[in-house]
């Protein structure tokens, strides 16, 4: 395996890794009930999970 397909595949991990921590966010927020604040457009927003 070369070094960049190593690379690849740790990118993969590493995006499949981020992609379940933000639904695990999602879902505290929702049981908490409280907002998700996130930066859209160089503004700060507050956003209610549903």
């Amino acid at each position: 395996m070369t070094k960049i397909e190593r690379q690849k595949e740790e990118k993969g991990k590493i995006l499949k890794g981020l992609e379940k921590v933000y639904e695990k966010l999602l879902e505290f927020k929702k049981q908490k009930n409280s907002e998700l604040v996130v930066l859209k457009n160089n503004q700060i927003v507050r956003i209610k999970p549903e």
